[in-house]
């Protein structure tokens, strides 16, 4: 970094806002696929009357989008600045914040690691691909 040129830090910055757009923008319909996918294969197991489903954990999962986009947002920028130990705060937020919602409902669980793993996934792929990149200036 040292000895950059305005030109430089223009591209730099060009990617580092690329790398948050997509891992913000393109990771709910990401996230909602690999759901939906996970879904379709959860709903072929039988499962016990009385027990929620997944289309039940959506309910209770109120405010997941939006959470989704500040994880991801989050998670990529901690990793563009060169600080990926702040992952783990978001995970300790996240998990602390929606503990209650989860502790005794398994579909409603499953639906989250699901959706936080396909999340984190994504967006530390772009997190990573956009320092990468600014590495090579």
């Amino acid at each position: 970094m040292t000895g950059w040129t305005t030109g430089d830090w223009a591209i730099a910055l060009a990617i580092a806002m690329a790398a948050l757009t997509a891992s913000v923008t393109l990771g709910s319909p990401l996230t909602r696929a690999v759901l939906k996918a996970a879904g379709n294969a959860s709903d072929t197991a039988e499962r016990a009357p009385g027990k929620e489903t997944i289309d039940s954990a959506e309910a209770v999962l109120s405010g997941g989008r939006w959470i989704g986009m500040l994880e991801r947002f989050a998670i990529t920028a901690s990793l563009l600045v060169g600080y990926p130990a702040a992952i783990a705060v978001v995970v300790a937020v996240k998990g602390l914040g929606r503990f209650p919602e989860l502790k005794d409902k398994p579909a409603v669980s499953e639906r989250f690691v699901i959706g936080t793993l396909a999340s984190m996934v994504w967006s530390g792929a772009l997190g990573a691909i956009g320092a990468w990149a600014i590495r090579l200036l």
